[in-house]
Formats: C-alpha cells, sequence, structure tokens
C-alpha cells in the first residue's frame, strides 16, 4: 500500500479488531507491574502501511500514534495544539502562519523535540529527491524558518485556506531521520517520534506493536500494549470474531448485523469515504465521454445502498458528500437507463446481437478491478457491471492485488476508494488534477479537463470563501458533462466491539483509517 494514496489503508476494507483486559480479564502479552496486569488492545488493520516514516507519507493526516503534529483533532475534527502551544498566528493576508512551540517535549529516544525538526520534516518531505507520493499538498509552502528553539514560521506563495489542517503532519526527529536517506534508511521501518506509543515489533504481514511511551508529553497512555494484527478478509475477520478469538472487527454491513445483541456494541461511524469507478481516458471505451455520461445515469446508487450498504450510507455523485456544505446543488443525477440507451445510441454505439454494444468495430467492453477480500468493492463492482450490461456495455469483474491492478490502471478500470472530511482541496486536487495522472494512486483515472485544472487552482489558491464555492461548483458541474469516474456510494464505517469496553466514540472519518481512526481514535485517553 501506498502511503497517502486514493486507496489509502483501506477505508471499510481496511479491518481494525480490539481486545481489551485487566487484572481480571487480561489479553495474552499483558505486562504484569506487581499491582495487576497491564491494559492491552489488538487492532486489526487489512492493509499495513509500506513504511512508518512520515518523510514518506506515513500518518500525513494526523493521529499516528508513533508521532504527533503541530496540531491535531478533537472529537468534532476541529483543530487543536500539539507540538505546538496553541493554534498559529495566521497575518500577511493569510500568507504567513507562525507556530509556538510546546516547551519540553522529547522524542522518545529521550531526544529534545525542537523548531529544527519541524524545519527539516517538511523541507525533507518537499526535496524533490524525496519519494512522497503526497508532496503535493504541501505545495503552497515557500519557506519554512525556526526562530530560535521554539518558533517556526511558514510563508506560503498565497494564502491557501485549508494551510493549518496539513500541519497535523507528524514531525520527524533530524538527529535520526536525518542521518539517514530519506527513502531508504532504516527509519521507516524503525521510527521514533513524540507520541504516546513506541514501535516494539514490526511482522510484516502479521503486526506491529506499539507500547507506551512513559515519557510522552500528554501523560503516558494507560493501554499499555498496542498491537495492530493484519487481518486482510473481511470473512477472516468476521469468523475470528465469532469464534472469540478476536473482541471487535469494523466489518461490512451484510457481516455486522450477524452480531447485534450478541453481547457487543455496533458503532457506526460518519464519513466521507466514498467508492468510485476510475475510467480511464486510456481506454477507447471507458475514455468515451459518451459511455461516461451513460454510465453516470445508468448505475443504480439508491439500490446499492440499500442493498449492499443496509442503509448505512448514501449516494454519491462527485467526492464531496451531498450533506456537506461544499456540495453543488443540481448536480444529482437521476437513475435512468432508457436516456442512457438514448446517449449510446445517438454517440454511435449500436447493440450487436448478443446485446453487447459496437462502435467502428470496438466492443462496449473493459475490465473493472477490485481488491481482493474485500467484499463491500466486490459487491459494488458486481452491482455495477450488472447495470452497465443493460445498456449493452459488458464490464468484466476481477479481484487482484494492488501489485497486480496498479500496472493496469492507465487502461483498465478499478473500484476505488477515497475521502476527507477536511476541505474539498484534498479530495478533488489529487484526484482530477490532470498533472498528477500516473503519480502513483493520484489521478487514477488519467482525468484531462483543463477547465477543472483551472478550477481546482482557484479553488486551491484563493483565500476567499465564497470564490472556492464558486471553483468547487465549477468542478462538479464539468463532471456531469464528463464523468471521468463513476461515483457510487459515502459509506458509514460499522464497528462491532465487545461490550465490556463501556462507551466508545467515533469521528466523522476519512477514507484513510483503521489505526487513526475508528472507537480507539483516542485509545491514548482511555482510563480503563
Amino acid at each position: 500500500m501506498r502511503a497517502g494514496s486514493i486507496r489509502g489503508m483501506g477505508a471499510l476494507a481496511a479491518a481494525a479488531v480490539l481486545t481489551a483486559g485487566s487484572a481480571a480479564c487480561s489479553a495474552p502479552g499483558d505486562k504484569g507491574d506487581g499491582e495487576g496486569a497491564a491494559t492491552s488492545a489488538v487492532v486489526g488493520i487489512a492493509y499495513e502501511p509500506e513504511t512508518l516514516s512520515p518523510l514518506l507519507g506515513f500518518g500525513k493526516d494526523g493521529n499516528s500514534k508513533i508521532f504527533d503534529g503541530l496540531l491535531t483533532h478533537d472529537a468534532d475534527l476541529e483543530l487543536k495544539p500539539a507540538l505546538a502551544a496553541s493554534l498559529p498566528e495566521i497575518t500577511d493576508g493569510g500568507r504567513t502562519y507562525t507556530y509556538k512551540l510546546r516547551k519540553g517535549v522529547e522524542f522518545s529516544d529521550g531526544e529534545p523535540f525542537t523548531a529544527e525538526d519541524v524545519v527539516f520534516t517538511y523541507e525533507t518531505i518537499l526535496d524533490e529527491k524525496t519519494n512522497n507520493p503526497s508532496k503535493g499538498e504541501l505545495d503552497a509552502i515557500e519557506s519554512v524558518e525556526a526562530k530560535g528553539e521554539g518558533t517556526v514560521v511558514f510563508r506560503l506563495k498565497y494564502p491557501y485556506a485549508p494551510f493549518a489542517e496539513r500541519t497535523v503532519l507528524p514531525i520527524a526527529p533530524k538527529h535520526l531521520a536525518g542521518e539517514q536517506d530519506v527513502n531508504s534508511g532504516s527509519f521507516g521501518t524503525k521510527p521514533v517520534g513524540t507520541g504516546p506509543y513506541e514501535l516494539v515489533k514490526w511482522s510484516k504481514g502479521e503486526q506491529l506493536v506499539l507500547e507506551a511511551n512513559p515519557g510522552y508529553w500528554g501523560g503516558a497512555p494507560q493501554i499499555e500494549r498496542f498491537t495492530m494484527a493484519i487481518v486482510k478478509d473481511d470473512d477472516v475477520r468476521a469468523t475470528r470474531l465469532r469464534s472469540g478469538d478476536l473482541d471487535g472487527a469494523i466489518l461490512p454491513p451484510n457481516l455486522a448485523k450477524a452480531f447485534k445483541g450478541a453481547g457487543q456494541k455496533t458503532y457506526a461511524a460518519k464519513s466521507s469515504d466514498y467508492r468510485t469507478v476510475t475510467l480511464p481516458t486510456g481506454n477507447e471505451v471507458a475514455g468515451d465521454t459518451a459511455v461516461r455520461r451513460a454510465l453516470d445515469i445508468a448505475v443504480d446508487r439508491q439500490a446499492m445502498v440499500d442493498g449492499i450498504l443496509e442503509g448505512a450510507g448514501k449516494v454519491a455523485y462527485g467526492p464531496v458528500p451531498t450533506d456537506s456544505e461544499w456540495f453543488t446543488k443540481g448536480t444529482e443525477r437521476t437513475y435512468d437507463p432508457k436516456a442512457a440507451r438514448k446517449i449510446l445510441d445517438e454517440a454511435g454505439w449500436k447493440p450487436g446481437e448478443d446485446g453487447i454494444r459496437t462502435k467502428d468495430g470496438v466492443r462496449a467492453a473493459f475490465p473493472l478491478w477490485y481488491v481482493s477480500g474485500d467484499k463491500l468493492r466486490q459487491d459494488h463492482a458486481l452491482a455495477y457491471a450488472s447495470d452497465a450490461k443493460k445498456i449493452g456495455i459488458d464490464i468484466k469483474v476481477q479481484a487482484g492485488t494492488w501489485e497486480v491492478i496498479e500496472p493496469r490502471m492507465p487502461k483498465d478500470a478499478v473500484l476505488a476508494g477515497g475521502g476527507s472530511p477536511a476541505d474539498p482541496d484534498f479530495d478533488q486536487y489529487p484526484l482530477l488534477r490532470s498533472d498528477l495522472a500516473g503519480d502513483g494512486f493520484n489521478n487514477m483515472g488519467w482525468y484531462d479537463n483543463p477547465k477543472v485544472d483551472r478550477a481546482l487552482e482557484t479553488g486551491r489558491e484563493s483565500g476567499d470563501r465564497a470564490e472556492r464555492k464558486a471553483a468547487y461548483d465549477t468542478v462538479q458541474r464539468e463532471l456531469v458533462k464528463n464523468p471521468g469516474y463513476t461515483f457510487l456510494t459515502h459509506i458509514d464505517h460499522l464497528y462491532v466491539v465487545d461490550d465490556r469496553f463501556g462507551e466508545l466514540t467515533t469521528q466523522v472519518e476519512p477514507h484513510d483509517h483503521g489505526l487513526a481512526a475508528g472507537p480507539w481514535w483516542n485509545v491514548e485517553d482511555w482510563r480503563p
């Protein structure tokens, strides 16, 4: 998995499992302290990160457990200070951000945290030699400067409205990471941060084990051992939960419903997480505007919400959720297979004897890939292909790993996911900018629309909220005219957790979740 990518760390494909105990109910691996066993928690994830280095993209949206950013989020996703002592002072018309740093903070190896570590982190990420696929998110930075040990000043090229949100990015220690090759050094597997937990073991493909940082500036966590087990398959996760091997899990709705009233609590976390089908410009069928427009109104989104999600979500017409203030009213698509057939007829796509259309000798067919083991993506893909068949388009659904899928993305469709609740720039810019096509998992559909490119630049560079809203309205209207993706649903994340843990909370979650989100988003603050 590539950090910062559209597929992220698994969304509802990502799994999470939780166990905890005390002296009376302890989990394997608990440490005795003479006064009772320590409390532990185990979280399962479907896709482990490729790296744990924030310089290469790990934890870029905050809440990484091993590291801290200058800022972090509270339960309502409002920004609050972390390594910064307070929220930034914003001057120069939104072009200068000044952060005063928290005093007395140390990295888990005992070395002091200073402004130089902040400068090092941001400058390294922005270095063209650094293989960070998300560095474009920091494009607004012109310079970052340390003023003594306790102050950092960012100067921006333009008044990038959501810049403070970008400063949840984890800070790496210059004294360690700065002594290694940023792309190949050991820091990616043996990280050191200021966060509430330290990495003590990483068994690739099996688990990551974290232990509480006793010197954490926010106070040592009482959950002393935090393990991320890798459980890739939804069905396996449900089976292990049912057998008692696991005490909690994130599950798709059709599996989660089986656990109701069985001594577990179900949590439905709202999210900005969407499922979409990429329609690669390089595919002679999927890249045809008429085919794209026809598919956009031939898909029964509400049936997917009702049948696949069992009501745990809502229809999607783009990356912006329909209940967001940034959603453009009037861009909803009505399910209309008859109108879809008319679009194809008028564009010269004529039905053959088998019902599949052809044009200039080209058959209206293309493959659609989804990640193996992800039932939600599989079900979305099958429903999409079924709806397409009804208008004469033959879509072959195939499963594979990302290693199999990634090389095929320029030509083949993919059942993809994404979503960030923080700002519309975070979703739309990497998803749609033409010059990001082929850049890892950015612009997976190789979408190319000059009008959208210009609007994305305006939305990113303007400090005026009304001007930004108008820009993103333009983007969403253009996606109606030429939809390079077929957006299907926004999904709620369903968690099943043993009820002995009491009442837990969730945040509005992004696509990229697992360790950073779920009922354990604030596990370091639990007081068992």
